[in-house]
């Protein structure tokens, strides 16, 4: 082979229409070929049961990588805090960012008994994920106060004896709402953080992700809450094209719109309900019209998941109240009582639009009237 022709097989060309065709074929078929997912986690990385809800990602990404910085992700249950936050965990890791991840649901009831208990925990947590023996008896002193020995042990033992920056996720941040005096101090200390990190080269260091799934209604100062500062990152139901393109995913034709129409007539766009309806329709047990019919019921897709609301509300008859008022008013806003109103909205069962409130689907209100509960 000569020099010339070496060269021209080597250097890049223009993809044909033909061979772009082949290949947009041949992704779309793998993606086909691969075993749908029961939404029972959070979307595993590289699946492509992932839909990305644009400008959050872009957004989230490029804020990681700044020094200090605060993401707070707020949306209600199943919506699909935890897989952006592995998205943005696996950035974190390609920047070369340590990582780590404190679900405080996790968190045994006792470790909630005082201040000083609840950061013990918090910094030994986060020693052990950074791979380094926890020295919390060095650095604590009681005279200072629980606050500021956490501080010192994150700026001199955590911060100090990690070179890379430190991405610290904080999960299910909404637990904390249930202790008022832990919560009251805990999340101003963050605030602090955040707020210090604008001089202190290594608390530049520290970024902060926060996932909750209702309003804080514990009183704060507005110059104390971590939850006005930073980047705030709401994730909306799916799109009807997003409902459509993971259909195509899931091997289902569903280019007309009809029925992805139908089916966020019934759900929305939650995301969770969605793909429940898609890994069973791909299950090939259920059709398209029974899965509808059957949905607000408890021979349907949705009774596992619509069984844990109503015992929720059970116990909780206040919040059952407060839903009955809401379905009442049929497609019209209702005011509630703000933390009442917050609850329902970290369930899933309503939509907030500033002091109102509406139903957040269909399936909610037929539910509740196929059991003669309203």
């Amino acid at each position: 082979m000569t020099k010339a022709n070496l060269r021209s097989t080597l250097e890049p060309r223009s993809l044909t229409d033909g061979e772009r065709e082949f290949i947009q074929e041949f992704i779309r078929r793998q993606k086909q070929t691969a075993p749908p997912e029961f939404p029972s986690v959070p979307v595993p990385l590289g699946s492509p049961f992932y839909i990305q809800r644009p400008p959050v990602e872009e957004l989230v990404y490029k804020e990681i990588a700044k020094p200090g910085s605060v993401i707070r992700i707020k949306a209600p249950r199943k919506m699909g805090k935890s897989s952006l936050m592995l998205r943005i965990l696996e950035r974190a890791v390609y920047l070369g960012y340590r990582t780590v991840t404190l679900d405080f649901q996790q968190a045994e009831e006792a470790i909630f008994d005082s201040l000083d208990k609840f950061l013990r925990w918090f910094c030994a947590c986060a020693s052990r994920q950074l791979k380094l023996e926890p020295a919390l008896d060095d650095y604590w002193d009681e005279d200072m106060g629980s606050k500021v020995s956490c501080t010192i042990y994150f700026q001199g033992y955590l911060l100090q004896e990690t070179e890379s920056p430190v991405v610290l996720a904080l999960n299910e941040v909404n637990r904390l709402f249930e202790y008022p005096k832990i919560a009251g101090e805990f999340l101003p200390l963050l605030r602090s953080w955040h707020e210090e990190a604008r001089r202190c080269d290594i608390l530049k260091k520290l970024r902060l992700i926060v996932l909750h799934s209702t309003e804080v209604y514990i009183p704060l100062k507005l110059t104390q809450s971590p939850f006005n500062v930073g980047l705030p990152v709401q994730l909306p139901c799916f799109t009807k094209e997003q409902v459509i393109a993971l259909a195509d995913r899931h091997g289902l034709d569903w280019t007309d719109g009809t029925c992805a129409e139908r089916l966020m007539a019934m759900v929305g766009g939650h995301p969770y309900l969605v793909r429940l309806a898609f890994y069973h329709l791909c299950q090939g047990n259920v059709t398209p019209d029974r899965l509808l019919r059957e949905a607000p019921t408890m021979a349907g897709i949705y009774k596992e998941y619509l069984r844990s609301l109503w015992a929720t509300l059970q116990e909780h008859p206040e919040l059952f109240a407060a839903l009955k008022n809401v379905i009442a008013t049929g497609d019209s806003k209702v005011q509630l009582e703000p933390i009442l109103a917050y609850k329902l909205d970290s369930l899933g069962l309503v939509s907030l639009d500033g002091n109102s409130c509406t139903l957040s689907c269909e399936l909610y209100r037929q539910f509740f009237y196929c059991l003669n509960l309203v």
